[in-house]
């Protein structure tokens, strides 16, 4: 069995408000060799009259099978814009993006932000029929952020899902220690425990862990809403800089990127590491091909809660009726079964289309595609409610 998703880049440090597409974007993939066309100073009336679907989007989903499939079918032309963050893509729709694009990808709590701040407009599931292919758990009312806060207007379409959970070496950690956050600060593993660079994803988890030792995570919040680790009390980023303090006695090392992690855990220097599944997949499939010789798990939601991230298509609020047309037909031709089998395995991540009946047994596991009601109840990434507060924490976890 082969898998065609690695996607391996050194982890920026200290960037706020970036995204996993840091650590996942990279290598070679289906799309990647996208040819684009050069303008000309004389076109043919037949191509001047050929729509274009201009789109703001991560590159792994530019599939050259499916981009030509979609060509070919609605007579249009697929004009893609590459972007690594969102905060880079929503700049550029800030600042004269809706004339220039039709649809634009976000994930987490963005599709809301871009509605909310008049950047998309609403989604029409009824022109996407197949929107009856994916979950239930990534569909309002029970993944709400597809939805404006006031659930009226659908904001979104959803894409691909994945986590920031924690890949074990279940030959090594003990069965009852697998399964909670507080792993990572247990002191049997000790010199066996790594963790990404990034301050987001670390502050974040543990965060997590701190409001549920100090027993406020399911108590009303400040702001009214449910808890949202990206949005911590200063009493949580307090308990939250005791725990990283008190895990950094027990790291081995802060893993740069995914090929050190790989050598790491597949030389048995690390047994357990918070990360986006691009390790465990990629062990999973040497632990298929009789390649490794343990036993690996990923714990996708600890007990405390954790980590996620699910893509989502939104039409520009400056597409006019024949783009937002062609948007979603684009959604409907992205979503049906026969292509989205090719994009989970071209792209390596979680799919919130129902694929079982497609799918080999080891890729149902190696797509989660039985855990979609674990990935629904995640806490979606966000920015950080005071990058200037999580700075500091994180300075003061390094100086210690």
């Amino acid at each position: 069995m082969s898998i065609a998703h690695t996607r391996r880049i050194a982890l920026p440090a200290r960037r706020v408000g970036t995204t996993r597409r840091a650590l996942l974007k990279g290598a070679a993939i289906a799309g990647a060799g996208l040819a684009f066309r050069p303008m000309a100073p004389f076109v043919s009336n037949a191509e001047a009259a050929t729509p274009t679907l201009r789109l703001l989007m991560w590159q792994p989903y530019a599939i050259n099978e499916t981009i030509a499939e979609f060509e070919s079918k609605f007579g249009a032309k697929f004009a893609p814009t590459f972007f690594d963050g969102n905060s880079e893509a929503f700049n550029k729709m800030k600042v004269g993006g809706t004339k220039d694009f039709d649809i634009v990808q976000g994930d987490g709590f963005w599709p809301r932000l871009y509605f909310r701040q008049g950047l998309t407009q609403a989604v029409d599931y009824g022109k996407i029929p197949s929107m009856a292919n994916v979950f239930p758990d990534f569909l309002p009312p029970k993944f709400p952020l597809l939805a404006d806060e006031s659930g009226e207007h659908k904001v979104a379409a959803p894409n691909c899902w994945g986590d920031y959970g924690i890949t074990v070496n279940a030959s090594q950690v003990a069965a009852e220690d697998i399964g909670s956050i507080a792993l990572l600060l247990n002191d049997k593993y000790k010199g066996k425990i790594s963790t990404n660079s990034r301050f987001e994803e670390n502050i974040a988890l543990m965060g997590i862990l701190a409001a549920s030792n100090l027993g406020t995570i399911s108590a009303e919040r400040p702001d009214g809403k449910p808890f949202n680790p990206y949005n911590l009390t200063d009493a949580e980023l307090e308990e939250t800089k005791k725990l990283l303090i008190q895990q950094k006695k027990l790291l081995l090392t802060r893993y740069q990127d995914y090929d050190a992690l790989d050598r790491l855990m597949r030389g048995g220097a690390v047994w357990a590491a918070p990360e986006f599944t691009e390790t465990y997949r990629h062990l999973t499939v040497l632990k298929q091909d009789g390649k490794l010789d343990f036993d690996i798990q990923h714990v996708l939601k600890p007990k405390e809660g954790g980590l996620g991230w699910v893509d989502t298509w939104m039409i520009s609020s400056g597409a006019d009726s024949e783009r937002v047309e062609l948007a979603h037909h684009w959604m409907d031709s992205f979503l049906k079964k026969d292509n989205y089998v090719r994009v989970v395995r071209s792209t390596g991540y979680g799919g919130t289309v129902d694929l079982r009946d497609l799918l080999t047994a080891n890729e149902i596991e190696l797509y989660f595609q039985n855990r979609s009601s674990e990935a629904s109840q995640l806490h979606m990434f966000d920015q950080p409610s005071s990058p200037e507060k999580w700075e500091r924490i994180w300075s003061d976890v390094e100086a210690s």
